[in-house]
């Protein structure tokens, strides 16, 4: 027997992290890079498949433990997890925590503590630990409907006084210890009618490293993550050094080239002429969505690079792409 709810390892005994997962998602692995040790949520309106990311990410993700806390679950959705998982063989490194809707609201607190519990043990014992909880929103639906049946007073949105602490401490459990051993957070928050504003997304924004942005692209009419709202903190720690060395250029690049097709889209919707480099810019960001931001796309990090590199010379010169000239050299594609 091991308590549960425990504290967070102390600072002295944590190291700098060092070391990138992999997850064969483009947006993620190339954009968003994601670290050992860190906590990302993954932000997204109900009914966007983030719970099928997370089963992705499960399969794909080069590390040894997968933890998964599952809150407020459809039944559809914890089959799902179950027979994906399975399928995929990934179900032998995975331990799941499973409440559904249907079970009583208590134990769905609880379900945190209890999946953090069991990454610590394989953490001590120097395994790189990936936890997934799905859904953060059910989880802070639940403190509340316990605050308020202790007859608590309510902060904003509803939500219990005690929140930013209550998400801290689930949040502050990720870790990169000396031995080895590492955990690392993946939760979905969903927001409630898209606000970002909410107590919840607002005081995990405090809290973690980042986020992932889902949103469907009108565009392509795939589920994409937003280049915009979407952001890694720790990823300067490995790109361009975990990675092959144009990661970071062909990074900003794209983003850049991705900005200027946003800004070339509200043109044509106010009615201005578009030039010749908007009209390129816009079917560059159609193939960019399809190729690299959508959720579906499943590549190995050097050829999520080399797509990228494709993308630039079909639609741009080597001047308007603005990337450091030896590199340009060396990973232009080349011509027959």
């Amino acid at each position: 027997m091991i308590p549960i709810g425990g504290p967070s390892v102390n600072p002295s005994r944590r190291i700098v992290p060092n070391k990138l997962i992999r997850t064969g998602i483009p947006m993620i692995d190339v954009f968003n890079t994601l670290v050992e040790s860190q906590k990302l949520p993954i932000f997204s309106v109900s009914g966007e498949p983030y719970n099928q990311l997370l089963s992705r990410i499960a399969m794909q993700a080069q590390v040894d433990i997968i933890v998964l806390g599952g809150m407020g679950l459809k039944y559809d959705d914890y089959l799902y997890f179950r027979d994906t998982l399975e399928k995929s063989g990934a179900m032998g490194r995975t331990v799941m925590f499973i409440h559904t809707a249907s079970d009583p609201t208590v134990e769905c607190t609880l379900v945190p503590d209890m999946a953090l519990a069991v990454a610590e043990q394989f953490a001590l014992a120097g395994k790189r630990v990936l936890v997934l909880l799905t859904d953060m929103t059910l989880y802070a639906d639940a403190l509340a409907i316990v605050s308020n049946r202790m007859d608590q007073i309510p902060s904003k949105d509803s939500m219990p006084g005690s929140l930013y602490s209550d998400l801290a401490k689930i949040y502050e459990k990720a870790v990169q210890l000396p031995n080895g051993g590492s955990i690392t957070i993946i939760a979905v928050t969903t927001l409630s009618g898209g606000d970002i504003t909410h107590a919840i997304p607002d005081n995990t924004g405090y809290i973690t490293e980042g986020q992932l942005f889902l949103r469907n692209d009108s565009d392509t009419g795939k589920v994409i993550v937003d280049p915009f709202r979407s952001l890694s903190r720790l990823k300067q720690l490995v790109i361009g050094k975990k990675t092959r060395e144009d990661h970071p250029q062909v990074m900003n690049a794209a983003v850049r080239l991705y900005a200027d097709a946003a800004n070339a889209k509200t043109k044509l919707e106010n009615g201005f002429d578009l030039s010749d480099y908007d009209e390129r810019a816009l079917k560059f960001a159609y193939d960019y969505s399809e190729k690299l931001l959508a959720i579906d796309v499943n590549i190995e990090i050097t050829q999520m690079l080399d797509t990228a590199w494709e993308l630039f010379a079909k639609y741009f010169s080597k001047e308007e792409v603005a990337i450091k000239s030896e590199l340009v050299e060396k990973y232009w594609p080349k011509t027959e």
